[in-house]
């Protein structure tokens, strides 16, 4: 299989004598009940298939010798300083308790670029851990890829996420649907931290443990509130924070993360874990694509109220470091979690305003913006391209439909309300209304490409296009805007565990 870039322009220049790697390990001070020390697991024949110039610029690392170096991204030789680990935790999924860990995966180190960022550098499908619960510990090339994908593409959509630094393949078969190439994917993560790490702590009734682990995440990732009086309220609050907004995010995406478990929220506010995820493409808030969510537990339309039920979970967790009297720790965590809707609500208000093209905040917004979404939804309409066509020109008639005209009424009459013009309102659209993104279908395909016909070129067209969702230089072919025309419940993404 050859190798596929993205934007091996933008490579840096090979430092001499150094690969970059600058590799530290603090979460591996933190008590051991929360990780396991142990190497990943070599494989047969490790091939680079997909490598990430431009984050390892970012990360400080020589991209243009480590790509030739897969045996470095699939475990067979450890970087230079790495201790690796796999981290423990515990998580609610589908609401149920259990307790899981890094089944598949393992922690490298925390990479320091030269501008002082912290970033996790972990394989993903590295062999079997103590976590694995009879797991083969390995992953398919297949649901990588689709990471590698969709990260990226999180983050040309300005989306907090984790990211993709390279996918090998390993020259092994991994049984799932049938038989599969095997794969490795190194992932960038500003920590793997999640509520499922603090459930696995308290669990254990490790209130040291907790304490620490509160206090790590604190300087981690909320270092102005450190020094706070109760500092676990403190997390509590800057990680209801971060959830609100990367959540309204997700809904003005019209993005389905599709497996939201407690071990699948970070506590950085970035997006993790892109198993059964998709992009809707008809609006419903009922959209599901995950196989084995029947219910639609974690469907678009649910996502809101699922990130406030994980959060309590949070809270949960933290009640011995809220208060020595359980009942009053017991009302300040009510009290914070009941907080969140209004949290999130103005968080995704700001967000439809933005894709509405208004600058000012007016009470009627919310039942404005519920009035297209109504009608998108009675009409099938397109969520990406309902709004992006918006943008093009504020004046015209988008349908000959008569709901449509009413609501488009009420928009021009909104918009005449602020003062800014109608060259500002359309470029405010234009940057928050993204022309394209991952259609599932063109992820389909480039993900059968690959893995079926050894064929990156097909990926690699993608990523481009993606690359650049809001202001694009030049056209964007047709069939990367087109939906599949896949009928809701059609489509469906498996987990690949």
């Amino acid at each position: 299989m050859s190798e596929s870039v993205i934007s091996s322009s933008a490579s840096p220049t090979p430092a001499p004598g150094s690969l970059g790697w600058n590799l530290e390990h603090s979460y591996a001070r933190l008590p051991g009940m929360l990780y396991e020390h142990l190497d990943p697991t070599p494989v047969k024949e490790p091939r680079m298939v997909v490598f990430n110039y431009e984050l390892a610029k970012r990360l400080g690392l020589n991209g243009s010798a480590l790509a030739r170096q897969p045996e470095v991204f699939a475990g067979n030789v450890l970087p230079d300083g790495a201790k690796p680990l796999a981290q423990a935790y515990a998580g609610h999924q589908y609401g149920n308790f259990t307790g899981l860990g890094d089944g598949r995966a393992i922690l490298l180190g925390e990479q320091v670029t030269p501008n002082g960022e912290r970033w996790d550098v972990q394989l993903k499908g590295s062999g079997p851990t103590p976590f694995s619960r009879r797991g083969d510990g390995r992953a398919a090339l297949g649901p990588m890829l689709r990471e590698f994908i969709v990260s990226e593409a999180m983050e040309a959509l300005g989306i907090p996420t984790t990211r993709s630094l390279a996918v090998v393949t390993t020259g092994e078969p991994v049984y799932r649907q049938g038989v599969q190439p095997g794969a490795v994917l190194t992932r960038i993560a500003a920590s793997h931290i999640r509520v499922g790490t603090f459930e696995w702590a308290a669990a254990h009734g490790d209130h040291a443990a907790l304490r620490a682990l509160v206090d790590y995440t604190l300087r981690r990732h909320y270092p102005d509130q450190a020094a706070a009086e109760v500092p676990a309220l403190a997390l509590l609050r800057a990680v209801m924070e971060r959830q609100a907004r990367l959540i309204a995010q997700w809904q003005c995406v019209g993005f389905v993360h599709g497996v939201m478990n407690t071990d699948n929220m970070a506590l950085s506010g970035e997006t993790i874990d892109y198993g059964p995820c998709a992009f809707m493409d008809a609006f419903d808030p009922a959209t599901v694509f995950s196989s084995i969510d029947r219910h639609g537990r974690y469907a678009y339309g649910n996502q809101p109220q699922i990130a406030q039920w994980n959060l309590a979970r949070l809270a949960e967790a933290l009640l011995p470091l809220l208060h020595a009297e359980e009942k009053q720790a017991i009302e300040l965590a009510n009290a914070e979690i009941e907080r969140f809707k209004a949290l999130f609500e103005e968080r995704w208000l700001a967000g439809i305003r933005a894709k509405l093209g208004l600058f000012t905040a007016e009470e009627g917004d919310r039942a404005l913006a519920e009035g297209l979404l109504l009608w998108m939804r009675e009409k099938k309409a397109d969520f990406t391209n309902t709004f992006r066509e918006l943008s093009k020109d504020g004046k015209t008639l988008l349908y000959d439909e008569a709901a449509f005209k009413d609501w488009h009424v009420q928009w021009q009459r909104r918009l005449g309300q602020q003062p800014q013009s109608a060259e500002e309102v359309q470029a405010r659209m234009r940057a928050n209304n993204p022309a394209v993104i991952p259609r599932n279908h063109k992820v389909e395909e480039a993900l059968a490409a690959a893995a079926e016909r050894n064929d990156l070129g097909v990926m690699q067209r993608l990523l481009e296009v993606l690359a650049r969702p809001y202001d694009p230089s030049g056209e964007i072919p047709a069939e990367y805007t087109t939906p599949s025309g896949a009928q809701p419940g059609e489509y469906q993404t498996f987990c690949g565990t």
